[in-house]
């Protein structure tokens, strides 16, 4: 069975997916996969530098500082990057979750998991939701950077009331309670869900 986790920028669903990691569920972290696969994958990186420019692999690895500045403003180029990038994500995905076919349910985490598509590909998906201004508070403080780029970032990404509409569950993550409860109760439901599809 296979679990998406998502979340806003700054709703904190890195330390959920560490709690859900904690029980024993494995956790593909989309988001890092992705990174690894831009610093190794020499195929993708050729056809990275034909779309953006000479300047975009810098000893072997891809200036991920450059990319950005290139295509952060361009929606069609954007797209273009993401087609290529999501689909090598997509097939690490499917070769690391055929060794994990014994686990009851595994968590594809991603920060983008409704805006790449992926999240049809899941069973059942938790959304870690956060108020705004607090989850702008966070990545300021973790970033070290200004608000107007943290909204820029909150701007790329789909409202949070969409992915709400989308959730199975739905994980708050603002103090007004125990997030560890929370994920407690996540995992039961499915690993009770996981033992009847079985």
């Amino acid at each position: 069975m296979i679990v998406g986790l998502t979340g806003g920028i700054g709703s904190g669903k890195s330390t959920v997916a560490s709690l859900f990691a904690h029980l024993g569920v494995p956790i593909f972290e989309a988001d890092a996969v992705s990174k690894q696969i831009l610093d190794t994958d020499k195929e993708l990186q050729g056809q990275l530098t034909e779309l953006l420019g000479p300047g975009l692999v810098k000893d072997g690895r891809v200036n991920k500082a450059f990319m950005a500045s290139v295509i952060f403003n361009d929606e069609e180029l954007l797209q273009q990057v993401n087609g290529l990038i999501h689909p090598a994500v997509g097939h690490a995905f499917a070769k690391w979750y055929a060794s994990h076919k014994s686990t009851p349910y595994v968590i594809r985490e991603a920060a983008i998991l409704f805006e790449s598509g992926t999240y049809k590909d899941c069973d059942h998906i938790i959304v870690v939701s956060a108020p705004l201004e607090m989850r702008v508070e966070r990545v300021m403080k973790r970033n070290h950077i200004s608000r107007e780029q943290v909204m820029e970032r909150v701007n790329k990404q789909w409202p949070e009331e969409q992915k709400l509409k989308l959730a199975d569950s739905i994980i708050y993550n603002d103090h007004s309670q125990s997030v560890i409860k929370q994920v407690l109760k996540i995992h039961e439901n499915i690993i009770r869900q996981s033992d009847k599809g079985s």
